[in-house]
């Protein structure tokens, strides 16, 4: 069970004020780009406000959306304000697992000493300003860095057959199934109770059928959409399929949910295809939703109990430390991640 330490007024106070001038490692880009716009470097502690807590960063994990917010593409991201020529938030890193050091006046969920998991503000850190709403308790059965591989993926994926829609016996299909969102995706469909395909490359088939997988099938070499079989929902996770290829492979009445895309070039990138899913579902009985996510402690805290039953599991494929984010950030790129990556930030004691 995680320590809690009774906050007093005069510790809130403190909390409230964290000091600047106190320096921390961090990873820093001030400029979008390739991977060596990532660099690691000593900048101010963040201060936090009200509602929020600071979180000694024990691990993070890395995301695809987090080399998007690198590159700075598709320009679409900039132009809905996540900075125009640079990025807003110096500090990259969305998912973080570590312990609370102080809290805001207005926090009532945690106190100093505990273990959480969530999204932050600069995760890539030693510390990190998160919102009190976008994190929970640390499960039990996890290490800090299986924690730091769940928020941002894990979530998605909930999302996602929350959008669908999910019920038990039906026939779901994951696009992308050996990813970071792809992995939970085919966990959380079999603990829904549903009968599930998952579609990879032929390396990673392996890694699919041990998620629970029902059917495997390779993208190299088979075709899901043709026309043999069909599925409830599909969950199109990072691919690229035409909306009428989807709707192929989709029972008369059933949902596709377009979870992400990686093609479609710089400017909207698979944004365009997603925003044309709900104009498609207008005239016809199929519905082709896409999902537009959340970051909230509440999705965290419904996929705590079915991580502690061992329902889901991470799957991290490997861990780098701070200093290696940007060896890290190639090897997503490249492609061969496996589930997820996770970053470790060690204390001052693991650095001296």
């Amino acid at each position: 069970m995680t320590k809690r330490i009774r906050v007093t007024p005069e510790h809130r106070k403190t909390a409230s004020l964290t000091a600047s001038g106190i320096t921390m490692e961090a990873i820093v880009q001030d400029a979008y780009g390739a991977v060596d716009v990532l660099n690691r470097t000593r900048i101010d502690r963040p201060e936090i406000a009200d509602d929020e807590v600071l979180v000694r960063v024990h691990a993070a994990g890395l995301d695809r959306g987090t080399w998007h917010m690198m590159a700075g593409r598709p320009y679409l991201l900039r132009v809905i304000g996540f900075g125009f020529r640079r990025p807003k938030n110096r500090v990259p890193g969305i998912d973080v697992a570590g312990t609370v050091v102080a809290v805001g006046s207005a926090v009532t969920r945690f106190a100093v000493g505990d273990e959480v998991y969530g999204n932050a503000k600069g995760s890539f850190a030693e510390y990190a300003a998160a919102l009190e709403e976008k994190l929970a308790v640390k499960p039990a059965t996890l290490t800090f860095e299986q924690a730091a591989v769940v928020p941002v993926s894990a979530s998605t994926a909930l999302q996602a057959l929350d959008a669908g829609k999910v019920e038990a016996r039906q026939k779901v299909l994951v696009l992308g199934a050996s990813g970071g969102v792809g992995t939970y995706a085919v966990q959380l469909a079999k603990a829904l109770g549903a009968e599930v395909t998952g579609v990879s490359s032929t390396a990673k088939l392996d890694l699919v059928r041990s998620l629970g997988a029902d059917h495997v099938l390779d993208y190299t070499r088979d075709d899901f959409a043709d026309g043999e079989h069909q599925y409830d929902l599909i969950l199109d996770i990072g691919g690229n399929p035409s909306l009428s290829r989807l709707r192929r492979a989709l029972t008369p009445t059933g949902t596709a949910v377009l979870v992400g895309g990686e093609e479609g070039g710089n400017v909207t990138g698979g944004f365009g295809r997603s925003l044309r899913a709900p104009l498609v579902s207008m005239f016809v009985r199929q519905r082709l939703a896409m999902l537009a996510s959340k970051e909230h402690g509440s999705f965290f805290e419904r996929l705590t109990p079915l991580i502690e039953a061992g329902q889901v599991v991470p799957c991290i494929d490997k861990t780098y430390p701070l200093d290696e984010v940007p060896d890290a950030m190639r090897h997503l790129i490249a492609g061969h991640v496996r589930g997820k990556v996770a970053i470790t930030i060690p204390t001052e004691e693991g650095r001296s």
